[in-house]
C-alpha cells in the first residue's frame, strides 16, 4: 500500500510514473492499471487525479513541454547578443534531452504524432517554441519568412536529438549546441529576401555578402 501524501504531492509523482511507462510502452501499449501498479496505488486513486488514460497522457505531454519551454526561455534571456542567445536556447533544449530521454520520447516520439489530439498538443509546444527563437532572427525579412525559419531551428534541435537518443549515444550538450548553433547562425547571416542581398543578422551582425 502506499503512503498518503497530498493531492499535489501524488500527482506529481503519477505523473512522473505515468511518464517512465508511456516512454517505454507506449500509449496503446499501456494500461491504467500498468500506471497504477507501478506507482504503488489503486486504481481509484489513480481516477481521483485522471479520468481517463487520454487525459493523463495529454497532461504528461502538457508537463514535459511546459518543462521545455521554460528551460529555453530561461536560456535566451540571459543571453548577450542573438548568437549567444541562440546557442543558449539550444544548449537548454540538449540539455533537456540529455537529463531526460524518457521525456523527449514521449513527446517528439512516434506515438504523439499518430492521434491527431496529441499531434496537436506537440504541435502547440513546437509553435511556442519558434516564437520564442523568432525575435532572435534579426534580418531583414517579412514575418511569415521569419516564422518558417524560427520552425526549421526547432526541427535542427529535435532532429540531431532524436539521432542521439535512437543510438543511444552519450553526448555533451554544450558541445553539441556550440555545433548546431555554428551551423544554424551561418545559415542565418547568409538570409535575405529573395532579389535582395544578405541582410544584417542579430546583435552586431555584418552584412554578409
Amino acid at each position: 500500500m502506499s503512503t498518503r501524501l497530498p493531492a499535489s504531492a501524488r500527482r506529481e509523482q503519477l505523473l512522473r510514473v505515468g511518464l517512465d511507462v508511456f516512454a517505454h510502452q507506449g500509449f496503446h501499449g499501456t494500461s491504467m492499471n500498468d500506471v497504477a501498479e507501478a506507482a504503488g496505488v489503486t486504481k481509484p486513486v489513480l481516477y481521483q487525479h485522471f479520468a481517463s488514460k487520454r487525459e493523463l497522457y495529454l497532461a504528461l505531454l502538457d508537463e514535459v513541454g511546459q518543462r521545455l519551454l521554460r528551460a529555453i526561455a530561461a536560456a535566451t534571456a540571459t543571453g548577450q547578443g542573438g548568437r549567444a542567445q541562440t546557442e543558449a536556447g539550444f544548449r537548454a533544449y540538449f540539455e533537456w534531452v540529455a537529463d531526460d530521454h524518457d521525456a523527449f520520447l514521449l513527446l517528439f516520439g512516434s506515438g504523439a504524432r499518430r492521434d491527431e489530439e496529441f499531434a496537436e498538443a506537440v504541435r502547440e509546444v513546437e509553435e511556442t517554441i519558434a516564437r520564442a527563437i523568432e525575435p532572435l532572427i534579426a534580418a531583414d525579412i517579412d514575418a511569415g519568412h521569419r516564422r518558417t525559419l524560427a520552425h526549421a531551428l526547432v526541427g535542427l534541435a529535435e532532429g540531431a536529438s532524436r539521432q542521439l537518443v535512437a543510438t543511444g549515444d552519450d553526448f555533451d550538450p554544450s558541445l553539441l549546441a556550440t555545433q548546431v548553433a555554428d551551423l544554424a547562425w551561418g545559415g542565418l547571416r547568409g538570409v535575405r529576401r529573395i532579389g535582395r542581398q544578405p541582410a544584417e543578422v542579430g546583435a552586431g551582425g555584418r552584412q554578409a555578402g
